[in-house]
């Protein structure tokens, strides 16, 4: 597999507003793991009147942050970019501290307590306050939902988990979709922005070189699955042992689960075959090619 060109530098402590631009703020919340690197980045666009994307966990002390870095200010909007655990619980508290309209990606049943949003946006919709333009763009593949939003002012996107810069975007089905997620990939080539602010990590400053190696990134992973598969059906985790040598332990269910999301999409294109509809536990072979 071709390195992808990371980065895992990360400016500010939790709980700290960093200045990032002109126009953008960011304060990470404390909930470090495998899957979120050093935290969620909370991000505050805007001056005097600001919108807040991706709040965050429900984390008491993130959310005095995020009150105390906008103690001045207007909150005005807050936006969602998909309706993942580390992303959305603190919109609650932080909307009845600030009245603010609450915006974003539609919601799920697992959501639905937590976020409600007053404005679904679709593609295309904007959100606009006095120092900034939010338009929404449709980049569904980590999760069907998944909006980012651009920053016309900047020529910036606050890219969520679709493209991240110290890590690949996990991708589970049912909700996350490969061949989607490949589609939006595809997508960004045709936008104009000079920076991403991701959901987890660092800026992202060469964002068009980052997205074409994550498109030949996961174009040789499919490559190596499917070199994984024989005319007998093998598990997923067998083709995990294959493909993903030397993996951590930890990271093994995650391989598997990007594994079983190459192959839902390869059995959907006819190139690999499944016993029974594609899942975890389904065996897989390579497709007949008569």
């Amino acid at each position: 597999m071709s390195e992808l060109p990371f980065d895992l530098t990360l400016e500010g402590a939790p709980g700290e507003c960093v200045r990032l631009s002109q126009r953008v703020r960011r304060v990470l919340a404390p909930n470090p793991s495998p899957f979120t690197f050093r935290g969620t980045c909370t991000y505050i666009v805007g001056t005097g009147e600001v919108a807040v994307i991706d709040p965050g966990p429900a984390d008491p002390a993130h959310i005095e942050a995020l009150l105390a870095a906008v103690a001045d200010e207007q909150v005005r909007h807050i936006l969602l970019t998909h309706t993942h655990r580390d992303h959305y619980p603190a919109i609650a508290p932080l909307a009845e501290a600030t009245g603010a309209m609450v915006a974003g990606c539609r919601g799920t049943r697992e959501s639905v307590s937590a976020y409600k949003p007053d404005r679904i946006l679709e593609d295309g919709d904007t959100i606009e306050g006095r120092s900034y333009r939010l338009t929404a763009l449709a980049t569904p593949g980590h999760a069907a939902n998944h909006l980012c939003f651009e920053l016309e002012e900047e020529k910036a996107l606050f890219s969520g988990d679709h493209v991240m810069g110290w890590s690949t975007s996990v991708v589970i089905p049912p909700d996350g979709n490969m061949g989607d997620y490949m589609a939006s990939l595809r997508r960004l080539l045709d936008r104009d922005h000079d920076i991403y602010w991701p959901g987890h990590g660092g800026p992202v400053t060469e964002p068009k070189r980052l997205v074409r190696a994550l498109l030949q990134h996961r174009r040789q992973r499919e490559k190596t699955i499917l070199a994984a598969l024989g005319e007998d059906p093998v598990t997923i985790d067998v083709i995990v042992e294959r493909v993903y040598q030397g993996i951590a332990e930890n990271l093994r269910e995650a391989a598997a689960q990007s594994t079983l999301a190459h192959l839902f999409d390869l059995v959907a294109r006819g190139e690999a075959a499944s016993l029974g509809p594609p899942s975890r536990t389904a065996r897989y072979c390579r497709a007949n090619p008569n």
